[in-house]
């Protein structure tokens, strides 16, 4: 390590590690790829980015990018005029002003990756596409990265789309949860529709300059597939933009792991991909295999008429996004309702309202610090992994309080309308207070405020359910009326 640093410098130690995935100070053939690429300009194919070979006479799917730029004026950092970040810095985020690729046409075989693994799955039974691999024990993945590992099984296909925003996706986060996960939204005897939800992420910038990590809060969208993949009768995927902030971005100072890194969030109006219609054959034979039609690529595509689907059995959309964001975060297993809508069913089950308040989403991939039962303000990552995902938490949650998670931008927009009801809070705790309390051992923390029954070893779930029923507690008198 020292003789590297001493013949590359800082800066290209830096560069150098970034490739250097295991981290053995050699780069292989693999790891030199990527530099490769950029200096020949050229990129060879990978034996491992296809399972198998689509079939040349397939039908094949048009689909279009549609892409509108972040909303620079959104970001925390725009209200002060960006004092103090280099315009190098952000180069990668202002130059992204539209699609790197507009229109691509794919093979209707590769998206099999979104087929069900068996066949009696039931409508709403998740299943993982790209396997999640991080969790809060195993830590997460190093920042000091430019450009995406090669994609290998049914990564492939989900990179082909990605790709069609940005060159650099990586398919699998540096954050849990990752991957990508689907359900059965609609079955019929020869076609599925498929919903999905992926956690992805682009690396905006290249060298010389430091990483820019642009993490949109999740893709979701639907695929109808034949059962055998043959054929794709429609395609979406998105970016969901019905809240004021759905992006995190963060960007290292300096070249090391360690190096200040800046942090924010913002909002993406659209960043879409849409099939133009159902997958088409290039060439019809008869039932003796002769040619009937064929289309050459430039010109008019063979007109078909699609028979209608009738679908079996269905599910609304919704559930299964629902089952989906489950299945990425098991803390949704109770309901997260809107600010003011909770307020309103808590005071007709005579409930108290359990409210977490974030600088950014609590059920996206990634969010930033902050957080506000009763009312909790803090970490929104250490919160969802450890105690909302805890069982006597869900029990307490689920049987005295309405849930509700909300954004900062969002109640300082609700301040300026008038409020119907007057809110009372009961009790809170600040985030800091609580990662505090809860990194301290059980034995080092005073039992007259927070008692460490035998059922609860982890200081984390006995803190949080010391402050739930302090808060009932609290509540008490204004209950009962």
């Amino acid at each position: 390590q020292e003789l590297a640093l001493k013949a590359l410098g800082n800066e290209g130690l830096f560069l150098f590690s970034s490739l250097d995935t295991n981290k053995d100070l050699y780069l292989s053939p693999e790891e030199f790829k990527p530099i490769a690429e950029k200096l020949t300009g050229v990129a060879p194919d990978s034996e491992s980015e296809e399972e198998e070979t689509p079939d040349p006479d397939g039908e094949t799917l048009s689909i279009v990018a549609k892409f509108q730029p972040l909303v620079m004026e959104t970001m925390t950092k725009s209200k002060d005029g960006f004092l103090g970040i280099s315009h190098v810095a952000l180069s990668g985020l202002r130059n992204w002003t539209a699609p790197a690729v507009p229109m691509s046409v794919l093979f209707a075989r590769q998206f099999k990756a979104f087929l069900p693994p068996k066949n009696n799955l039931d409508l709403g039974e998740p299943w993982w596409i790209i396997p999640s691999e991080l969790n809060i024990f195993t830590g997460y993945l190093s920042n000091n990265r430019f450009y995406p590992p090669p994609p290998k099984g049914k990564e492939v296909i989900i990179h082909k789309l990605l790709s069609m925003f940005h060159p650099r996706p990586f398919v699998k986060t540096r954050f849990a949860p990752q991957g990508a996960v689907a359900c059965l939204q609609a079955s019929s005897s020869f076609y599925y529709t498929v919903a999905f939800r992926i956690h992805a992420e682009f690396q905006l910038n290249e060298p010389p300059n430091f990483p820019f990590w642009f993490s949109p809060g999740q893709f979701t969208g639907y695929i109808v597939l034949s059962k055998d993949s043959s054929h794709v009768r429609d395609f979406r995927l998105f970016v969901p933009n019905n809240r004021s902030l759905n992006v995190d971005m963060e960007w290292l100072y300096g070249a090391s792991e360690s190096s200040n890194m800046e942090v924010d969030i913002g909002y993406l109006p659209q960043m879409e991909l849409e099939s133009t219609g159902p997958s088409i054959p290039t060439v019809i034979h008869d039932e003796n295999g002769n040619v009937l039609a064929s289309r050459v690529p430039s010109g008019e595509p063979i007109q078909f008429v699609f028979e209608e689907i009738t679908w079996q059995q269905e599910i609304p959309w919704q559930e299964a996004a629902h089952r989906l964001e489950v299945a990425m975060y098991p803390f949704k297993k109770i309901s997260y309702l809107p600010f003011t809508e909770a307020f309103e069913r808590a005071q007709a089950e005579k409930k108290l309202v359990h409210s977490i308040l974030l600088w950014g989403a609590l059920d996206d991939q990634k969010q930033q610090q902050s957080s506000c039962a009763s009312s909790v303000a803090g970490s929104g990552r250490t919160l969802r992994e450890t105690v909302l995902e805890s069982s006597p938490i869900l029990a307490l949650l689920n049987e005295s309080f309405i849930s509700s998670w909300s954004l900062v931008k969002e109640l300082e927009e609700l301040q300026k309308s008038p409020l119907i009801c007057f809110l009372c809070q009961i009790h809170h705790i600040n985030a800091n207070d609580f990662l505090d309390i809860t990194s301290m051992k059980p034995e080092d923390v005073e039992s007259s405020i927070f008692s460490f029954s035998t059922n609860f070893e982890d200081p984390s779930t006995a803190t949080y359910l010391q402050f739930l029923k302090e808060g009932l507690h609290r509540a008490k008198p204004y209950l009962q009326h």
